[in-house]
């Protein structure tokens, strides 16, 4: 047995509980992991408070961990106990002490591709963070006219691309989005709208591979600079999910298996 979060049903942060939970041994084409570190995403609130439908419950939420693999089931390739991985994806289940992309690094890539990069931020605090990631403008959207601004900086001519995980007041904590008039929004500049899901560029071995590898390799080269700003033990994954919703944390967001 190890310990785990269970969602039994659908709510807040209050219905994530830390229970015993049996992993069993690896099955055909199966490892089993032991986690060291679980990133703490938006999308583990979709699923806990039903935005996102889950398949059975009760259920263990978390899509991507690091870990050491400590048995290889049969046919596996390639890996042995021993080895450090790290996975990503569905099914979910990394909320566990053993288990079968940040705004931050958004900018540092673009700045390092050449682009101006125009950040939005809550707070003052996370203004200088911005900065730090390679902004060259930050806009504090709960202060300021964000549309505004974006107009003075670019002259008026608006901006090539916008990656938006904010919602109303700069689409992730906000649900569904309000319906956008096509003609007039879109058709006028040929603008497009789209809502990406990594699975969908990772598809197959060699895409996670090559994309992978891209961002490790930027990492080591210090291109990217990952900011791991909080840290939980399991257990208070709710807390984790509580400061999330919230706004209170920036940066990268990991929770550690008790004991690690």
């Amino acid at each position: 047995m190890v310990k785990a979060i269970r969602v039994h049903e659908l709510g807040g942060p209050e219905v994530l509980k830390w229970e015993d939970e049996e992993i069993g041994e690896p099955k055909d084409g199966e490892i089993k992991v032991k986690n060291k570190a679980i990133g703490l995403n938006f999308c583990d609130t979709y699923f806990r408070n039903g935005f996102f439908k889950a398949s059975a419950f009760p259920f263990t939420p978390g899509m991507e961990a690091v870990g050491m693999v400590t048995a290889v089931g049969p046919g596996v390739t390639g890996r042995m106990a021993g080895d450090l991985v790290a996975y990503a994806g569905y099914p979910m289940g990394a909320y566990a002490e053993d288990s079968w992309w940040s705004g931050s690094l958004l900018c540092q890539w673009a700045n390092a591709l050449g682009a101006t990069v125009i950040g939005t931020v809550s707070t003052k605090e996370k203004a200088a963070q911005a900065k730090e990631d390679g902004c060259h403008h930050v806009i504090l959207y709960k202060e300021e006219d964000f549309v505004a601004l974006v107009n003075e900086i670019t002259s008026g001519k608006g901006v090539e691309v916008v990656y938006d995980s904010v919602g109303k007041d700069t689409f992730e904590s906000s649900g569904a989005p309000d319906p956008v008039p096509l003609s007039s929004a879109l058709l006028v500049k040929s603008l497009s709208l789209t809502s990406p899901n990594m699975i969908h560029y990772t598809s197959t071995r060699d895409e996670l591979l090559q994309t992978a590898l891209e961002v490790f390799t930027n990492v080591a080269a210090g291109v990217l600079r990952v900011r791991v700003n909080h840290t939980y033990p399991l257990s208070q994954a709710a807390q984790a999910h509580t400061d999330l919703e919230s706004r209170k944390t920036s940066g990268s967001v990991v929770l550690i298996p008790d004991g690690s």
